[in-house]
């Protein structure tokens, strides 16, 4: 009777493949359940052939428990556990069997019809639960069936949307770029109308703030020198500390007046800068100019940093015509984002003594193009995003540290305004290297 765990297994496994043919788990575990019935009938004959009974029995018994215990984790055989599950019985007692058999012989002689009509009726009320169970596995595979397809439609319509969001901000994008492009062309067309606004409506009221808080200060100036002086030596301290922290309040309003200031005057000579003529410039003195320019407003901010700065200019280098404000807009503008990249490569490894931040500066003469190379050893650029960086808006940096304009405005400046070009070559996490090559002689055009 020790073919009964064989049979079982092997019924269950092809019971099972038999059910899965109308659900889409078939292709996934068609092939597995297929080849283990063929195992399972192989093992039986082994067994019948070379063992005992009591050792076959055995045997029967811990592959049908190997199977049901896989079967019950197994997340895709949820809805069958009633057919698993009436395996149990026949498992027990093919289990008490075999121990019984091989502990007590004599006692198992004496009760083996006993055993062998228990084994008979568990095989029997595997089948009885098999077929009472039948309807309730049908509707709880049209369930999981419709599941699965609500899952599959929810995936689809989920990638739906996102392909829209993304075209939709795509889309955006482009009509941000493009309205930076028609205020651009607007401030071109009409700029002495725009300059005359600019200068009556921000710069005035601009410095009517910084007049009167430099007049203020030196009414306190008077203010400890006259009247402060009269007064009783317990109103002093409080008096006294009125007025430093109001000399801090002007400080303050100077500072981010003159700030304004500065950036109303970078306006200005942006939109006249476009319109500027061009000017036989020494390009190796332009860029040395900014390169220590760029550096130097770093280390203002940030005292601590330090970076290596090298140059390695032709010295035969001709000069060519550009507009030397334009051109310096550009390489103020690479440069800073060489000494940016260096400087966060630099707190990332912190701990690293070995790692040296370096911009080099480059020129050479190609015949009758100039090339500028702008270098520095920093984090590099991605190369999932390497053809995004020219795009406007398009910004690497947190928020409020860039705007995402000054790369695109200096490829306009080089390609548009001068008939050059820029190219960018950069390994991530290595280097960055900018390349400016540009005419010697002007277009006319």
């Amino acid at each position: 009777m020790h073919f009964f765990s064989f049979l079982a297994a092997f019924l269950l496994a092809r019971r099972l493949r038999s059910l899965l043919k109308e659900s889409y788990l078939y292709p996934k575990w068609n092939n597995l359940l297929n080849v283990s019935s063929w195992i399972i009938l192989i093992l039986f004959f082994v067994a019948g052939s070379f063992f005992e009974e009591v050792t076959s029995g055995f045997i029967g018994s811990m592959l049908l428990l190997g199977m049901l215990v896989y079967l019950d984790k197994e997340p895709d055989f949820k809805i069958y556990r009633p057919l698993i599950e009436a395996n149990y019985p026949l498992l027990a007692v093919g289990l008490l069997r075999s121990l019984v058999q091989a502990i007590a012989p004599e006692f198992y002689e004496n009760w083996d019809e006993y055993f062998e009509f228990a084994l008979v009726g568990a095989f029997i009320w595997i089948f009885a639960r098999w077929a009472n169970s039948k309807k309730q596995l049908q509707e709880l595979r049209i369930a999981e069936d419709r599941k699965a397809e609500l899952e599959v439609l929810v995936a689809e319509r989920t990638t739906e949307l996102t392909q829209q969001q993304e075209t939709l901000q795509a889309t955006i994008k482009e009509l941000q770029a493009m309205q930076a492009q028609l205020v651009q062309q607007e401030k071109l067309a009409s700029l002495g109308e725009l300059t005359a606004g600019i200068a009556h409506e921000i710069q005035n009221p601009l410095n009517f703030v910084n007049n009167f808080s430099e007049l203020s200060t030196e009414l306190l100036d008077e203010l400890k020198a006259g009247p402060w002086q009269t007064l009783q030596e317990s109103e002093k301290e409080y008096a006294a500390d009125i007025m430093q922290d109001l000399t801090k309040n002007l400080q303050k309003i100077s500072f981010h007046g003159k700030r304004a200031e500065s950036i109303v005057k970078g306006m200005l000579q942006h939109s006249r800068a476009s319109t500027g003529q061009k000017e036989l410039t020494d390009l190796n003195a332009l860029a040395d100019e900014y390169l220590r320019l760029s550096y130097h407003g770093l280390r203002a901010k940030d005292n601590t940093f330090n970076a290596k700065l090298e140059t390695s200019f032709d010295v035969n280098l001709p000069r060519l015509e550009v507009v030397p404000q334009d051109i310096g807009r550009v390489l103020l503008n690479l440069f800073n984002n060489a000494f940016y990249a260096v400087q966060q490569k630099k707190a990332a490894r912190r701990h690293d003594d070995s790692y040296q931040p370096l911009v080099r500066a480059s020129t050479a003469c190609l015949g009758d193009t100039l090339e500028l190379r702008i270098r520095d050893n920093g984090c590099g650029i991605p190369e999932s995003i390497r053809h995004k960086i020219l795009q406007p808006f398009f910004t690497t940096k947190p928020t409020g540290q860039g705007t995402g304009l000054g790369l695109s405005l200096s490829y306009d400046i080089i390609t548009k305004g001068h008939h050059g070009e820029m190219l960018i070559e950069s390994e991530d996490g290595e280097f960055s290297e900018f390349i400016i090559r540009l005419p010697v002689k002007a277009s006319n055009t």
